[in-house]
């Protein structure tokens, strides 16, 4: 891989993770790869999604499967200095970016769902996984994954209560799904959340009590969408941005908020 091109982004925007195909030679080598490419994902965020696609056919590769992670390998090459930047806030309140892409899986049906937690606009959790369970539509697997960014949100504010450090602001959560938004804010639209009641009812008990807010952010802003999806190169260069990671000389271009 020392004289591959570097690849401009983590993975291809029409892969497709099947398991057909000739299986890989050395199966032992791909998950020493991948393994390795985990580690690489707490301080490089931006491959998340592929790690994550790429971890989940650890029991039987192909040959395109180890294609994708070589893929990865070169894009990484491009992009060795990258890294994540903080900054010293102007503010210190928690936001969250809350996205789902609906049966995102073509064997099982599964939706895969991402978040981004920003505090004073430094990111400070992420997550690139996939849904449990198969989910009806599009507004469910999105309700399904602000719970859960809703879910982290509430503990990074217990920490920051213990530490002494808790905003005065509320923490918000910003989703581009307008359904999803709906069922956060009215309650007359139970009947339509039977399935997923308890994440109905979580949600719904932090927004009615008012220690949450959720807001629509149009799908050119949604930052998750990088843990959720492979992207063509533009829409991956400014989400890489939004997430303040780039070379050593990378310029901040203000706070999330």
């Amino acid at each position: 891989m020392l004289d591959a091109k570097p690849a401009p982004t983590p993975l291809s925007t029409n892969v497709s993770f099947v398991s057909t195909g000739d299986l890989f030679s050395d199966p032992t080598h791909y998950r020493s790869i991948v393994g390795a490419l985990q580690y690489l994902t707490i301080t490089r965020p931006d491959i998340s999604y592929a790690v994550n696609q790429v971890s989940q056919v650890l029991h039987a590769p192909t040959i395109t499967h180890y294609q994708e992670v070589k893929r990865i390998l070169r894009y990484l090459k491009g992009t060795l200095a990258f890294g994540l930047h903080y900054s010293r806030p102007t503010h210190t309140s928690l936001l969250g970016y809350s996205d789902a892409d609906w049966a995102r899986c073509l064997e099982t049906r599964l939706s895969t769902y991402g978040y981004s937690i920003f505090l004073g606009g430094n990111l400070i959790s992420w997550s690139a996984k996939k849904q449990p369970t198969v989910a009806r539509s599009s507004c469910e697997s999105e309700y399904r994954a602000m719970a859960n960014t809703a879910a982290e949100i509430v503990w990074i504010t217990h920490l920051l209560r213990e530490l002494h450090s808790l905003p005065a602001d509320r923490p918000t959560i910003l989703c581009d799904n307008q359904s999803a938004l709906f069922l956060t804010q009215n309650p007359a639209s139970h009947k339509r959340a039977k399935h997923i009641d308890i994440d109905y009812h979580f949600l719904r008990e932090l927004v009615t009590s008012g220690k949450l807010v959720t807001k629509f952010v149009p799908t050119k802003l949604q930052v998750a969408d990088i843990f959720t999806k492979s992207l063509p190169k533009p829409q991956l260069i400014n989400f890489r941005q939004m997430l303040r990671i780039g070379p050593p000389s990378f310029r901040l271009k203000g706070d999330i908020r």
